[in-house]
């Protein structure tokens, strides 16, 4: 994930690169919107919103950053998946939840 600077009201955008997928399409990088809350403690809450460029589906993160003390930065979330399906009848397969942590790289 590569997000770009936070602007004074807690927005930021950027780029999501994933390694996995069930598409039958070439992965490629995709757009993500998100907000955060701006606190000095650098604990912030945050939510990030990816649309895949190669699937008929949406992805929702929602997350805390952790890194007090001088610790590594890391931010903790849990995400939904919203896949398009072709009817009422297969909604029950279209939602998937999971959590991801993500460290910063230099």
């Amino acid at each position: 994930m590569l997000v770009d600077e936070v602007d004074s009201y807690g927005n930021f955008s950027g780029e999501y690169h994933t390694a996995v997928s069930s598409a039958q399409k070439p992965i490629e990088p995709s757009p993500l919107v998100g907000s955060q809350h701006l606190d000095e403690d650098g604990l912030c809450t945050f939510g990030f919103t990816v649309n895949w460029k190669f699937s008929d589906s949406t992805a929702v993160f929602v997350g805390q950053c952790f890194g007090e003390d001088s610790r590594e930065e890391v931010l903790q979330t849990s995400w939904m998946l919203r896949e398009k399906v072709d009817s009422q009848h297969n909604d029950w397969k279209a939602t998937r939840v999971g959590r991801n942590t993500f460290k910063r790289v230099a």
